[in-house]
């Protein structure tokens, strides 16, 4: 395999999770009873520029189709964050009517409505049909299309450059993220900025969320990768902090090479230090990793197979990708989890892929009273573990699997 980055034959492996359907491929009670497409799920290590990837089976038209059934708008911490987020870039850059706002993977308009709602001008870039309908609707212009430079040539052909470019939780979705770091740069005005979120890689090692691996994820960056990578593609780094989401994540700050404004904060060599500390460019940083996951993996199954020999119940919540990689991995199937719970529309009356476990409404909880509620998308657990309490009325107990199994 070649890195999708730098070129170099790449052969460490972090960890092979085995075969697995795509993530979002939920199916449906005809295609239940059609073959699955199933992908080897392995991530390997690029020893030259240190990018770790997964190995790519299928393109990502096939992952981001019509039927793609992640809508960002279902988590109200979410709705928030992108809140916040909006409000605070609009006073960093001095955002104002004229202004324009790009946001790469925009999803169901999540984060431009509030652009939008402030009266400044903004496009999303989106291609898959489900979501970009929705943000349409919310009244957010967007593009179906994927991202690349060409793209980028005709925004600033149509509609000037771009104050400010945001992309969260997008970039690790890209085969190629050299292609979009050389648009972003093209896309951008000369004191206009690039707000990336993404997973931060040594969260992932360091607390061993395997679950975040998925086909739809190509690669897995820590902060050292990202800021060789951007200056490689004509873009510096100037801001970075730490975000609680998804485990642990990432909001990088860069701007064009060229610009008059560059000012590049403390944190910038501070956080490539604790990263040249923990030894992200050796591989020991890397090689308990898998051992950690089969451990957690097997923890679930014992507790899994333990409460069906006591003739307890056990639901799942959250028909998140995260959870199919959990269930895949550990080989559950609906005998230890009857059903998964969850409140989007798009996926309730279909089947998660592989184990092909039913999704049902969340108000089906109270007629089924588990003993027990297993909280798939773990990095929700304040969230979700708030809006269930009512399984205390029976007696039920919460669940969360990774980083570690914890029952309360």
């Amino acid at each position: 395999m070649k890195c999708r980055n730098c070129g170099s034959s790449v052969s460490l492996e972090l960890i092979d999770l085995g075969s697995a359907p795509l993530s979002n491929a939920y199916l449906t009670s005809v295609t239940l009873r059609r073959p699955e497409k199933w992908f080897p799920l392995r991530v390997l290590i690029c020893e030259t520029c240190w990018l770790v990837q997964a190995e790519a089976y299928s393109r990502s038209a096939e992952i981001f189709d019509e039927n793609y059934a992640y809508f960002s708008s279902f988590s109200t911490l979410w709705l928030d964050h992108a809140r916040d987020l909006c409000e605070s870039m609009t006073t960093r850059l001095g955002l104002t009517k004229s202004s324009f706002v790009v946001e790469i993977g925009s999803n169901d308009g999540y984060l431009l409505r509030n652009f939008v709602d402030a009266g400044i001008r903004c496009l999303g870039i989106e291609p898959t049909a489900s979501t970009a309908s929705a943000a349409r609707l919310l009244g957010v212009p967007t593009l179906e299309r994927f991202f690349d430079e060409a793209l980028a040539h005709e925004i600033v052909r149509d509609n000037g450059t771009a104050e400010l470019v945001v992309a969260i939780n997008v970039f690790a979705h890209v085969p190629y993220p050299r292609e979009v770091l050389r648009g972003v740069r093209q896309l951008l005005s000369e004191c206009g900025v690039f707000s990336v979120e993404f997973p931060h890689l040594s969260a992932l090692i360091e607390n061993v969320e395997f679950d975040t691996i998925y086909h739809e994820h190509f690669s897995y960056f820590s902060f050292t990768t990202i800021v060789e990578m951007m200056r490689e593609c004509g873009l510096t780094v100037v801001d970075v902090a730490e975000l609680p989401t998804h485990g642990g994540s990432l909001r990088v700050f860069a701007m064009r090479d060229d610009s008059q404004s560059i000012q590049v904060q403390s944190t910038v060599a501070e956080l490539v230090a604790q990263e040249t500390m923990a030894g992200v460019k050796f591989k020991r940083f890397y090689a308990e990793f898998e051992s950690k996951a089969l451990q957690i993996r097997n923890d679930f199954v014992e507790f899994l197979i333990q409460q069906r020999g006591r003739g307890r119940t056990v639901v799942g919540y959250g028909a998140a990708a995260k959870g199919n990689t959990l269930l895949n991995f550990a080989g559950v199937r609906k005998d230890l989890m009857t059903v998964v719970a969850d409140r989007n529309p798009a996926k309730i009356g279909k089947y998660l892929p592989g184990s092909r476990i039913p999704i049902v409404n969340e108000s089906e909880l109270e007629k089924l009273r588990p003993d027990f509620v297993v909280i798939l998308p773990w990095n929700l657990k304040s969230e979700i573990g708030e809006q269930l309490q009512y399984v205390r009325k029976w007696g039920g107990k919460l669940v969360v699997a990774v980083p570690h199994l914890e029952i309360w």
